[in-house]
């Protein structure tokens, strides 16, 4: 058997786990939404998707988990059980940002990319992304944002994705018009599917990350100048 990844995303109330092959891609996936029940669902989903496809635990190669941006107790949760099994297996472990995995459903596609998720009160989580050098990168660090200081950043047209809800993309179509193309809902659904793949790419090229200190990923409002900056 090819090694098989386990993704976990529980970052915020759309959950969603995926199983990956490395020859056939993702061979079983469920994403639903929890009403921030992760505690309850997320195992039983886990051993169902597992058991639909005669996997045991311990065929495992290696665990997926979005770290963030996304609600504090839905990372906790997601991040424990991913530890959890990585060390109880012996398998390695790997973090991808939650933007990243928001954007790479788009890829195919030439537009700069927008990923967005809800933080609420008025607030969006965002990174922006671009083609360069004939690949994709992000251009932007990961932060909390108002659609003003989007809409600022903004200087053509470009593919706003992931958590764009009706208010949301009423105030992007008024700020910035011809300039702001909404992906559609069915297509900005993030899925675990997408971020296994990340996953995979990443155990392949560094071997994944630090079981001991991998934590979520929370953000704040940026400082003038650091949108380009690196910093966090």
């Amino acid at each position: 058997m090819s090694p098989i990844i386990l993704a976990i995303d529980t970052a915020t109330e759309f959950a969603s786990a995926a199983l990956y092959d490395q020859e056939t891609g993702t061979i079983a996936e469920a994403s639903w939404h929890t009403s921030m029940n992760h505690t309850v669902e997320l195992m039983p989903t886990i051993a169902r998707i597992m058991e639909s496809q005669g996997i045991t635990p311990q065929q495992l190669h290696g665990v997926a988990v979005a770290l963030g941006p996304g609600s504090f107790t839905g990372l906790r949760i997601g991040l424990s059980v991913a530890k959890g099994l990585c060390l109880s297996l012996g398998i390695p472990i790997v973090g991808i940002p939650t933007l990243d995995i928001v954007a790479y459903a788009h890829y195919g596609q030439g537009l700069p990319i927008c990923a967005v998720l809800q933080a609420g009160r008025g607030r969006i989580c965002v990174a922006l992304y671009q083609r360069e050098d004939g690949d994709w990168q992000r251009i932007t660090d990961y932060h909390l944002a108002t659609i003003e200081q989007v809409s600022d950043l903004v200087t053509g047209r470009t593919l706003f994705c992931g958590e764009v809800d009706s208010p949301l993309r009423a105030s992007l179509t008024a700020r910035l018009g011809e300039q702001a193309a909404i992906a559609s809902p069915a297509s900005s659904l993030r899925r675990a599917g997408y971020l296994a793949e990340l996953g995979w790419k990443r155990l392949r090229a560094s071997g994944g990350d630090d079981l001991a200190s991998l934590e979520p990923l929370y953000l704040h409002y940026p400082k003038i100048g650091e949108w380009y900056d690196g910093s966090t």
